[in-house]
Parts: C-alpha cells; structure tokens; sequence
C-alpha cells in the first residue's frame, strides 16, 4: 500500500500572500519572503510562533496568527520540506505570468533563501559535498538578474532551474535540518 503525502493542504496562492505582505508592510514579494521561509527551515532555524520575526531579523514583528495566510503559508511549507513524497513546492508566480516575472520572482526567491538559510545555519555549517555546491550555485542565482525578453529556450531553463532550486533545498534541509534532528535521536 502506498503511503500518503503527510501535507494536509496547498499553500495559499502567490496573490494572497503578496496581499498578506502588503498589508504587514513587509517590504518584500511572496516568492522572496518564502524562500526566506524555506532557507530558515532548511538551515535548522526554530520553528515557532516568531518566525517571521527571525526570517527577517527584525524582533519588533510580532509574531504570525497560524490561522492568517502566512500562518497557513509557514505551516504547509514545514509540512513540505518534511514530506517524505518530496511533494515540496516554490511559491512562485502562476505561469501565465510573464517570463520576466517569473524568473524575476525566482531570483528574488533565491535571495530570500541564502539569506535565511546563513541566519539559521551558522557561519559554517555542516554541509556534504553535493549541498555546499547546490548552495553555491543558490548564491549566484540570489545574485542574478532577470532579462526583458524570452523565447521558448528561456522558458525550459527556467523549468530546470526552478527543479534545481527545489532539489537544492530539500538537500540542504536534509543537512541541516533533519540529519542533526536524526543524529540526536540516535544519541
């Protein structure tokens, strides 16, 4: 018998949770603010009613309704990194955006994670050899610029490099994340 996913629900859309920034004042986009989220998680951060308040180092955020959009957008993205069937997703803008959007947004979501991830993980922190390359190549995508135009190359590219982002971090949080939460069962 085939097991079931272990996450209950999707995340909330793209607009929603750009709305729900607005409205906190943020300052960022959705896709930046849950690569944030993710990398905060993947690098072993605490995972508690304050997270917004660490994801952005900013202690004066109070701390997030579970019930609230990004209540809703913190607890399916933890139940994503866990998922045994690997059901982990971006949260990106929809594909009837435009390339630029997208790969603008993708960047962006890059940017939010390697800055998190280096929040919660420390200066140095344990990584094997295939996670210290995916998070170098994370870097260089956090660095990257998105381009006005695109043809249908582009558009695969992007495909793959969104499939890389997500590899790279379930890696990463496996590392940092589950790997010590394992070996301190063991002990």
């Amino acid at each position: 018998m085939e097991e079931e996913s272990q996450v209950s629900e999707a995340l909330p859309s793209y607009p929603d949770v750009e709305a729900a920034c607005r409205t906190a004042g943020l300052g960022l986009s959705a896709a930046e603010l849950h690569g944030g989220l993710c990398g905060w998680l993947a690098g072993g951060g605490a995972d508690g009613p304050d997270w917004l308040a660490r994801v952005l180092s900013d202690d004066a955020i109070a701390a997030v309704d579970p019930e609230d959009v990004l209540g809703r957008l913190h607890a399916v993205t933890a139940q994503e990194l866990e998922d045994r069937d690997f059901g982990f997703e971006l949260l990106l803008p929809e594909a009837d955006a435009s390339l630029f959007e997208r790969s603008g947004a993708l960047f962006d979501w890059c940017r939010g994670f390697v800055g998190a991830f280096g929040l919660a993980a420390g200066q140095a922190p344990k990584l094997s050899e295939e996670s210290a390359e995916a998070l170098a190549d994370l870097v260089r995508l956090a660095a990257a610029v998105p381009e006005e135009d695109g043809d249908e190359e582009d558009e695969d590219a992007l495909a793959e490099i969104g499939e890389f982002v997500r590899v790279a971090v379930l890696l990463l949080h496996g590392d940092c994340a589950l790997g010590p939460r394992h070996r301190g069962r063991l002990n």
